[in-house]
């Protein structure tokens, strides 16, 4: 069955990988463990953003070109969709404010256009016929109406794969609108790593991962 993956990058970060060891993952690595043998995957988009410098981690930009460029190496099939990333200062209210302090300064991290740009991608492949599945890898409720289009006006089959740390938060609004949904498990990130190096190439996992 003609495969296409589309991974929601933020929030694919912040829900499966962030804070643990699994940062230099294989994707095709993963989806071909996740998925039936059944499942030809000819194509995997990864829409994400190039992030800016923070003050508490001024390296995470070279990190992150690293790791795209090792994407691209390594596995042909996989498509890099680029949004935009904003991280700008905002007060925000305190939940317990303190004395006379209710707001406190906190950076505020954004990603752009990744959740429309999927959704658009989704919904133009699916007219083409370029897939007979789409795989959506996200917890982004927003998702919802691309995938009702790609399942009942196109009649694909729709599987959602939620990140390990939504699995009980999955969105509802995306489950009723899928074929089936399936999680991520952590042994699945841990089994699907990308080689060190990268073969070929001088392109080495970044030592704070």
């Amino acid at each position: 069955m003609q495969t296409y993956i589309y991974i929601d990058g933020f929030n694919f970060y912040h829900g499966a990988v962030k804070s643990t060891e699994h940062k230099w993952l294989d994707f095709m690595a993963l989806f071909q463990r996740v998925l039936a043998p059944r499942y030809n995957i000819q194509c995997i988009k990864y829409f994400t953003a190039h992030v800016s410098a923070l003050p508490h981690d001024p390296q995470q930009p070279d990190r992150q070109k690293i790791y795209l460029k090792a994407l691209r190496k390594h596995i042909p099939e996989l498509q890099i969709i680029l949004g935009q990333f904003r991280a700008h200062n905002k007060y925000l209210p305190l939940v317990k404010p303190t004395g006379q302090q209710a707001f406190a300064e906190v950076v505020k991290i954004e990603e752009k256009g990744s959740d429309v740009n999927l959704a658009v991608h989704m919904v133009n492949d699916a007219w083409h016929d370029r897939y007979e599945a789409a795989v959506v890898v996200s917890n982004d409720s927003d998702l919802e109406e691309a995938l009702r289009i790609v399942k009942e006006e196109r009649g694909k089959e729709v599987i959602l794969l939620t990140p390990p740390k939504f699995m009980k938060k999955r969105s509802i609004r995306l489950k009723i609108n899928c074929t089936r949904s399936m999680t991520i498990r952590n042994s699945d990130l841990a089994a699907s790593q990308l080689p060190n190096p990268i073969p070929g190439t001088s392109l080495f996992k970044p030592s704070s991962w």
